[in-house]
């Protein structure tokens, strides 16, 4: 090193400028970490058909990698499917990561009462007489009411907590707004739904640019009267995603093929291979709803305007903007699909943390 450049360091040194310059970078540092936003886990319930497609499993696998994360808590899973073996299943997940005592419950009276290509098959998976994976929900009598598990959970939680995804039908959340005061809260349902509930995140309905008339989206059209009653009643902001969502946006075979091999039996690559002829790309309708749900913050999706849905006799859904309206619907772009689509293969595969 030159003597003059040796020289010019020393002095810097001796002033003590690179000391100030330190400080004033872990100062800054420090400001960086404090300013950070921070939020509490979200409280989430989970509806669901589980068992009428496959993206329920997925959807379910997502929301325990975000609670691995510690971004969500799931308080309760509710099944509008009414099969038994759909809430085993839900159980099996559930156990799978280590969460086992979540509560569950089923529809009474409800639609789709069929097994499904996958949930019976997984839940009743067997290697030597051992039932593969660990579950207790196999018998009916032993799941609870899905809106007696509904009025239980949201009456322990804080006001304006509690976030819902509906991915199924809205037989248990018309329900729910029919309760009546019991003895689990003084409040009726949609008083309670007032109190408690923040925001309902629902996979249901067509609000794409291209017409479809006379589309009945599936979970619209199976409990068409319940799905009228909860766009009609719910006290609560929705926000809709639509079948156009989720069409958009295929989770790839080729992560179930080489994604979830952690473990020796994945419960969830295992129902993936039983829904369909494997391998096959799919839809990710209801894994948007639960995501929108977690992280409304990171801009996956852009927001509709404020306005209202209305639900046709045909099950065709329609928006209609309103500035004090309570309903609003995803609308995704070309790289928020490709961004949205890497993020589900990043985190459902994740191995449980358990």
């Amino acid at each position: 090193m030159p003597q003059n450049v040796f020289h010019a360091w020393k002095s810097v040194i001796r002033s003590g400028l690179i000391l100030t310059l330190l400080s004033l970078i872990a100062s800054s540092l420090v400001q960086t970490v404090d300013a950070a936003p921070t939020r509490k886990p979200v409280k989430l319930i989970f509806d669901t058909d589980m068992g009428n497609d496959i993206d329920d499993a997925l959807a379910l696998a997502l929301i325990h990698a975000l609670q691995d994360r510690g971004e969500c808590e799931l308080l309760a899973v509710t099944i509008t499917k009414d099969n038994p073996h759909a809430a085993a299943f839900c159980d099996l997940v559930n156990t799978f990561y280590g969460r086992g005592n979540i509560p569950i419950g089923k529809v009474v009276d409800g639609k789709t009462p069929n097994e499904g290509g996958f949930v019976g098959k997984v839940a009743n998976a067997a290697d030597r007489g051992k039932q593969r994976y660990h579950h207790n929900l196999l018998a009916a009598g032993a799941i609870p009411n899905a809106a007696t598990v509904l009025r239980e959970v949201l009456a322990k939680q804080e006001d304006g907590s509690t976030v819902i995804v509906q991915v199924g039908f809205s037989t248990n959340l018309a329900r729910l707004l029919s309760s009546k005061p019991d003895s689990i809260s003084p409040l009726d349902g949609k008083s309670l739904i007032a109190k408690k509930v923040r925001l309902l995140s629902v996979m249901g309905g067509y609000f794409g640019s291209q017409p479809r008339k006379g589309f009945g989206e599936y979970n619209i059209k199976i409990d068409l009267p319940a799905s009228k009653k909860l766009v009609q009643d719910w006290p609560g902001d929705i926000v809709f995603s639509g079948y156009e969502i989720g069409l958009a946006i295929q989770y790839p075979a080729v992560s179930i093929a080489n994604d979830y091999n952690s473990v020796k039996y994945h419960p969830v690559r295992e129902a993936y291979k039983y829904y369909q002829n494997f391998p096959y790309d799919r839809a990710t309708w209801d894994l948007t709803s639960v995501l929108y749900a977690v992280r409304p913050e990171r801009e996956y999706f852009a927001l509709s305007d404020r306005g209202r849905v209305s639900i046709a006799g045909n099950a065709s859904t329609a928006f209609f903007k309103a500035a004090q309206g309570k309903h609003r619907f995803l609308i995704a772009s070309p790289q928020q699909v490709i961004r949205v689509r890497e993020t589900f293969v990043h985190l459902c595969s994740q191995p449980p943390k358990k």
